[in-house]
């Protein structure tokens, strides 16, 4: 508890600061006469509104006799929103970590605690990785005021809930628990709240450090939980039932449940015709699909298979591949291995030396390596293809990347034999994960006939009088035709 000595208290949160220079105290003179002092963390308060609104009427305001200038200084001095009287020394650290400015009085037992955060932040834009030609362009930020405002903004329901919690011993992360109660599972929502309550962790410093908390097979290499940049994509999953997880300090908003099939729907989607939505998502699928077999396809028909090349084509690619020192299974992954190394290396390079490191490992290390014979056209193209294919689903480009690698060695050791067998047992295991009550390849593993309507084929928004029922969610229905 705090003492009424002004001098005992500056003394004892500055010796729980460590006596840190960025702690600041100014002490002055409050209702003209009365010992007072502010303590605030530098850089993290509003400056300009300590001096014109609290400072200034603190000064220049008179102290009636048996008022307790705590009181006073709440009611009638400081007209902020977020303003309280604190007399706990913990919970008083605690505000001024999160930004507030603290007054104590010469003599009081309590202090008032000013709402004043003013944190550097970034300016609401449009995200790199969801981009849309037509559509909303906001995206999220890494103040969790203001993602909340920006999901406020599309969803003004009393319904729309935000429950607080802290998670972090050092940190004191604030995380946002978001749902619609008259839409979400309440079986779901407690699951998840139980998860987040449990952990007990030093800090964290971004959404991602949940993930490992919140998923159910954290062994598995497959995501088990969405993510998006963008309130107008958090937004229709709320609508749709799913529960959101807002991390302040990262611009990343999780999402539960979560199915595979989300991967491959895209906000544009949404924002134009069903025609061109439901071509996209079939080039997506295809485009996967060919990202994962069809190194192993064409390393399976070099060595066990070839009868199946047309003549001609397999006498140009005899030609191409004479002289190659490695074996077709070998080389494959070879250059597999040495374009991954290439984009591992421009992602940490910086960003105009990651430029030119992709020009001369594309083009000069690709072009030598092939005119020295080390490697082969074809297995170059057939590399490159589908590592640009693996971009047509950005969300499941690492699981796409090793998959193609297993698939190599399937094709490698058994040929097709064991291209199949490998898509059979994905396929298995794909169809027994769930995910919060979500099966993963819903609607297809099991077969959900009324989401048909937002899978391969995307109808038009008239057409969605029902909730998804790939998941649980209350209020079924959506749309009054």
């Amino acid at each position: 508890m705090l003492s009424s000595s002004l001098q005992k208290n500056i003394q004892t949160i500055q010796k729980k600061f460590h006596n840190s220079q960025d702690l600041i105290v100014r002490e002055f003179l409050s209702f003209q006469n009365t010992q007072s002092a502010l303590v605030f963390l530098d850089g993290s308060v509003d400056k300009q509104f300590l001096i014109s609104g609290v400072l200034k009427p603190l000064q220049e305001t008179k102290l009636k006799k048996n008022d307790k200038v705590a009181k006073v200084a709440m009611d009638k001095i400081v007209s902020f929103a977020q303003v309280s009287i604190e007399s706990e020394l913990e919970t008083i650290i605690t505000n001024i970590n999160n930004g507030f400015c603290i007054i104590l009085f010469n003599g009081a037992k309590e202090a008032t605690c000013v709402g004043s955060t003013k944190w550097p932040i970034r300016a609401v834009s449009e995200p790199p990785t969801s981009a849309v030609i037509h559509g909303p362009r906001e995206g999220f930020v890494e103040d969790i005021t203001t993602n909340v405002s920006l999901i406020r903004k599309r969803l003004k329901n009393p319904d729309v809930l935000f429950e607080k919690l802290e998670i972090g011993k050092y940190t004191k992360t604030q995380i946002r628990l978001c749902y619609i109660s008259s839409i979400a599972d309440e079986q779901i929502v407690k699951k998840i709240r139980d998860k987040l309550n449990k952990i007990e962790i030093d800090g964290i410093i971004d959404s991602s450090y949940l993930t490992a908390f919140l998923e159910d097979r954290r062994h598995s290499v497959f995501r088990q939980i969405g993510n998006a940049e963008k309130p107008d994509i958090i937004a229709a999953k709320l609508l749709e039932g799913r529960v959101a997880i807002i991390c302040d300090g990262s611009p990343i908003v999780l999402t539960l449940p979560y199915i595979l099939l989300e991967d491959f729907q895209n906000s544009n989607d949404y924002y134009s015709t069903s025609t061109s939505a439901t071509f996209l998502r079939w080039l997506r699928v295809f485009g996967a699909m060919l990202a994962i077999i069809l190194p192993g396809l064409y390393v399976s028909m070099m060595l066990y298979h070839y009868k199946l090349i047309p003549l001609k084509l397999l006498i140009s690619i005899a030609n191409s591949i004479e002289g190659i020192p490695l074996s077709p299974f070998l080389e494959v992954l070879f250059i597999i291995f040495l374009f991954e190394i290439l984009y591992e290396a421009s992602l940490r390079m910086p960003r105009y030396l990651g430029l030119a490191l992709s020009v001369v490992g594309a083009l000069i290390l690709g072009d030598t390596a092939v005119k020295a014979g080390l490697i082969s056209p074809p297995a170059v193209l057939i590399v490159a293809l589908t590592g640009v294919m693996s971009y047509t689903v950005p969300n499941q480009n690492v699981q796409i990347s090793i998959l193609r690698i297993i698939f190599t060695v399937l094709g490698g050791v058994l040929g097709f034999y064991g291209i199949i067998l490998g898509s059979l047992f994905l396929v298995g295991y794909l169809c027994g994960m769930e995910n919060y009550s979500a099966p993963y390849l819903a609607p297809f593993g099991p077969y959900v006939k009324s989401d048909q309507k937002d899978a391969l084929f995307k109808k038009p928004v008239t057409d969605f009088v029902y909730r998804p029922n790939s998941f649980p969610n209350t209020n079924k229905k959506r749309l009054k035709k």
